[in-house]
Formats: C-alpha cells, sequence, structure tokens
C-alpha cells in the first residue's frame, strides 16, 4: 500500500508541475496600430478642400514592417506617400506610395531604430496631392491607438 501511495504522489507532484507550465498561454500581440483623419484644415497651410481619408497603418514590432491603408475621396490624386513632420510642420516625403487611387495598399521595409522612435513619436503624417493643391490636397498624423489589452510592446 505504500508503494502505491509514494506512486500517486510522484504522479501528483508530476501533473502540478506539468501543469505550470507557460506554453498554453497565448503569445504577446506584437501589432500596434496608428491612425490617421485627412482633411484639407491639416494640410500646411491649411485648405478648403472638401476631399477627406483615414488611414490605419499596423506595425508589427517584432519584423518591424508596417502595413498601411489609406482610403481617400480624392478623384484624381498625383501623388501620395507618409512624410516626416510634426503636426503643423511640413516635411520631406519619407516612403512614398507606388500608387494613389483608393484604397492605397503600401508595406514598408524594416524600419531602422530612428524610425521607430519617429513613428511613436507621431513624427509621421499622410499625404495626398491633386493638380489643383501640388503641396498637398490632404493630410493626416499618423497617432498611435491605445487598447485595453494584448500587444505592442515598446514605447
Amino acid at each position: 500500500m505504500r508503494h502505491f501511495i509514494r506512486i500517486l504522489a510522484i504522479l501528483f507532484i508530476s501533473m502540478g508541475i506539468v501543469s505550470c507550465n507557460d506554453d498554453d498561454d497565448p503569445a504577446p500581440n506584437p501589432n500596434v496600430t496608428f491612425t490617421a483623419t485627412l482633411n484639407g484644415a491639416s494640410e500646411v497651410p491649411a485648405n478648403t478642400s472638401t476631399a477627406t481619408g483615414t488611414a490605419t497603418l499596423t506595425y508589427n514590432t517584432m519584423t518591424k514592417i508596417f502595413t498601411i491603408t489609406v482610403n481617400h475621396t480624392i478623384s484624381a490624386p498625383t501623388n501620395g506617400h507618409i512624410h516626416k513632420g510634426a503636426v503643423g510642420v511640413s516635411g520631406p516625403p519619407v516612403f512614398p506610395f507606388a500608387t494613389f487611387t483608393s484604397p492605397i495598399n503600401y508595406t514598408s521595409t524594416a524600419l531602422d531604430a530612428g524610425q521607430e522612435a519617429d513613428l511613436y513619436a507621431g513624427l509621421y503624417y499622410v499625404n495626398i496631392h491633386t493638380a489643383a493643391f501640388t503641396g498637398g490636397e490632404i493630410r493626416g498624423q499618423l497617432t498611435k491607438q491605445t487598447s485595453s489589452g494584448g500587444g505592442g510592446g515598446g514605447y
């Protein structure tokens, strides 16, 4: 009987150790979302365009790559890209879009540490240009979205 009790005790202890394994916990979500609302009032200088747009950027903190989708109401865009510049400040294009017709879908190369820091600091904006507004018809600053759960490590 003692032998049976010892085996049973070892079995319970072993089950307790195995059940403490973290392998069943889901991995943290590596994606961080940034969004922008594009309009003429956000341009520098502001304009009276009635065009609008939205952008959703998903940044993967593990691969350092982002994808962005930009939807806009401009019928004949001539250019579009992500610029570096704070709110109210014009800056150089950093990530040029290959096409400008809505919806625009773009995937970056891996960001370096400086680009990642600029993204988290809110220093990137989406800009869509037209023949009527060669400096940009609509603009929207990319800002990090907060969420109540999971992921996104860093910054």
